[in-house]
């Protein structure tokens, strides 16, 4: 079988594991539902989290199999979203200006897009690297 392209990096891995507790390096890897659990209790008490530093280089290689590379750079678009996603510079970055435009104006639409983008960015960078409109 074909290695598939390195569309997750470990160094960004890492780098969101130290606000692990909160979930930040799951939701990079496409694990959303464990990443909210992490952000409410706090990576399950800080246990988890220290447990994750061994966990990532699989989580990474399990994510360059599921997501597809193309135009739009996975790591970019998540820092984008982790520092300026209230300002939707990571929609304009991946081409949706109108929710963009809306994000800009309402703080993320009003903080839930933004919860929502943590959710879903990676299938929606995904879809923009597979030219699904």
């Amino acid at each position: 079988m074909n290695e598939p392209e390195n569309t997750h990096h470990k160094t960004i891995g890492y780098i969101l594991w130290i606000f692990g507790f909160m979930g930040a390096h799951r939701f990079y890897y496409g694990r959303p539902i464990s990443g909210t659990i992490y952000f409410f209790t706090l990576g399950l008490l800080f246990i988890g989290w220290i447990v994750d530093l061994f966990l990532i280089p699989g989580m990474d290689k399990e994510a360059d199999y599921q997501y597809v590379a193309g135009s739009k750079d996975y790591d970019i678009s998540w820092i984008l979203l982790t520092f300026l996603g209230l300002f939707g510079i990571h929609r304009f970055y991946m081409g949706k200006w109108i929710t963009g435009i809306i994000w800009f104006f309402t703080g993320g639409l009003f903080l839930l897009g933004y919860l929502y983008d943590y959710w879903t960015l990676n299938e929606q960078v995904d879809e923009v690297n597979r030219g699904i409109p």
